[in-house]
């Protein structure tokens, strides 16, 4: 399946408004925005996106890498043409996440890994900044776009959070789109599940049984976003972690976790070791440090990333009220992207 060219995934429309253009844009290192100075304007809007820390090597083949600088483009492209015509930062961080989703190069909906049994199942969150509303969904299978349907857990029910065969039976009540499992599959992933079970044999032979991990890093994708009117929110979808046991959640369905959205102070998506990003309720961490401290966005950031988990953790991407975007990540890499009103459009993977 990865063999065959890549379907495109991007209307016509968004290709016609300066896709092309705007990939050709000097592709700085989007590790943290310019601080906004007291005679600068907060830009009207800004976004910023990843596809994952710490999954991709720098020996990755050229074509591949060229490939997943494309695709981040086409997302953030979307997010900025949303944004830039007066659409919501929820629906802006929502149809970000689910092009990506719908991206075999990723590991979130098409193109997610297997778990142990050789299956493949999805986590989400989205969040939205105005009223502290959030939805999520955990275990899921067959859902074409597990960040939708965790926006109408939000939206449509009392809860937060659904899981497995309860999520599926809401989503096919909801009319969403289901696809056979085939249809996630990709040679790629399928080649990784080999290998993890090849190592998982030798290991248990050896009295030492292979943790789960895909050997490349963390897939999982998400998007934070600020409106024209001021409101933040942010959304995260994953299929985990090559070889997960059976009924296994991370950070990503986890708000406070893996997603956090507060008018008042910031938007965070996470990527990366899903236990950690659990037990330091990191992205809640640095809303709480900029709230309780007076922590700047940067600052609250790097504090987390740095105090409270190890290196090679992974990685964040946060947006505050006033459009200041933070893209930081301790692994080798974090695949990502940033934009704003004030013209920035920057796609980069280490």
């Amino acid at each position: 399946m990865s063999g065959r060219p890549r379907p495109v995934v991007v209307p016509m429309l968004f290709l016609s408004l300066g896709l092309v253009a705007a990939l050709g844009a000097a592709c700085r290192p989007a590790a943290e925005a310019p601080a906004t100075s007291a005679e600068q304007a907060p830009p009207a809007w800004a976004i910023a996106i990843h596809g994952g820390a710490g999954s991709l090597s720098r020996d990755e083949p050229k074509e591949r890498r060229e490939a997943l600088r494309r695709s981040l483009g086409e997302a953030l492209t979307l997010g900025q043409v949303i944004l830039d015509e007066g659409g919501s930062a929820l629906d802006a961080v929502e149809k970000v996440v689910a092009l990506l989703e719908d991206d075999p190069l990723f590991n979130a909906g098409r193109g997610a890994v297997f778990t142990s049994d050789g299956r493949i199942t999805f986590d989400a969150s989205i969040m939205d900044g105005r009223d502290l509303s959030a939805g999520a969904v955990g275990f899921v299978e067959g859902v074409r776009h597990p960040i939708t349907l965790a926006r109408r857990v939000m939206r449509r029910t009392p809860h937060v959070l659904f899981v497995g065969r309860g999520a599926e039976a809401f989503a096919k009540s909801e009319g969403l789109e289901f696809m056979p499992a085939e249809w996630f599959w990709t040679d790629r992933r399928r080649r990784q599940w080999e290998e993890w079970q090849r190592r998982q044999a030798d290991d248990q032979a050896a009295r030492h049984p292979a943790p789960p991990d895909d050997g490349i890093g963390f897939g999982t994708v998400g998007a934070v976003a600020l409106d024209r009117e001021g409101h933040l929110a942010a959304a995260t979808s994953t299929g985990g972690i090559t070889g997960k046991a059976w009924g296994r959640v991370g950070d990503s369905p986890i708000v406070g976790a893996g997603t956090y959205a507060d008018d008042r102070f910031v938007a965070v998506s996470c990527t990366g070791k899903g236990e950690r990003f659990i037990v330091h309720a990191v992205a809640h961490e640095i809303a709480a440090r900029i709230r309780h401290d007076g922590a700047g966005l940067e600052e609250a950031v790097a504090g987390v990333l740095e105090e409270d988990l190890a290196p090679g953790d992974g990685g964040v991407i946060a947006v505050s009220p006033r459009g200041e975007l933070v893209l930081r990540f301790t692994t080798p890499s974090m695949l990502r992207g940033a934009a704003d009103a004030r013209g920035r459009f920057e796609v980069e993977l280490f």
